[in-house]
């Protein structure tokens, strides 16, 4: 072979290397530079991802937030609606009280005054505690702060319970004044026809005279009868026929 070819094989394997390496290093480089580029673009591309899905999750719960506003919105209204209602009514009623009152209050002050007529005309029972639930009466219809149908209602309370003592038998005691002495004793009421007393010991019974509006003593065959009559009216011994002197006033 001649010499000159031979040299130039031998060069031109011995300087190969120095012209390819350094291109596939370049080569290289920037495939890490790429890389490197792509790495950045993911991290971007996943914070972005990231704040798209933390603005969509706010979004949905403004949304939310807004439908709850709407629904207690439309509460509001329905409410603020059935107020102004219940305004108007008690306006109306305010009026409509005024006016009640206006022409219910000569009724009520003329059926307080009935009342303190048939008391005083009545059999003498448990006058004070009747007396006192008049002058009550008085008091409260003189006040400005109860309503007029509390007043008619305590009125008509009244009267049920005069009503009431016609058609019960009662037995209390109390205080007796005849002939300027005052003693306790035992009283038996019969509905409005009979008044009765006993003295503690039994010895000495009376009743009503509504004829001379003034008590009389009954003579001692009464008082058995008076004394069953007590222990009836206390529910101390069943309901029995009672015979006992009954007067009647006189139709005037």
């Amino acid at each position: 072979m001649p010499y000159k070819k031979i040299l130039s094989i031998v060069l031109l394997t011995f300087f190969t290397p120095l012209v390819v390496y350094p291109a596939v290093d370049a080569s290289i480089d920037k495939q890490l530079d790429i890389n490197e580029a792509a790495r950045k673009s993911q991290i971007t591309v996943d914070e972005l991802d990231d704040q798209a899905s933390r603005d969509l999750q706010r979004y949905r719960v403004k949304l939310q937030r807004r439908d709850s506003l709407a629904i207690y919105t439309q509460q509001l209204q329905k409410l603020i609606a059935s107020q102004e209602a219940e305004i108007t009514s008690i306006k109306r009623q305010t009026n409509e009280i005024e006016a009640i009152e206006t022409g219910s209050l000569p009724l009520m002050i003329q059926m307080t005054q009935a009342l303190d007529e048939i008391v005083g005309a009545d059999v003498p029972f448990l006058r004070e505690e009747r007396l006192e639930r008049i002058e009550n009466l008085r008091f409260l219809i003189d006040r400005a702060d109860v309503t007029a149908g509390e007043k008619f209602r305590r009125i008509m309370e009244a009267y049920l319970i005069e009503v009431d003592y016609g058609k019960t038998i009662e037995a209390y005691r109390g205080d007796l004044l005849r002939n300027n002495v005052v003693r306790t004793v035992d009283f038996l009421r019969i509905g409005r026809i009979g008044l009765f007393y006993q003295t503690l010991d039994g010895s000495e019974s009376g009743r009503w005279d509504p004829e001379k509006t003034g008590w009389e003593t009954l003579s001692s065959n009464s008082r058995r009868e008076i004394q069953l009559g007590l222990r009836i009216a206390r529910k101390q011994a069943p309901p029995e026929l009672l015979t006992l002197p009954i007067l009647k006033r006189n139709p005037s």
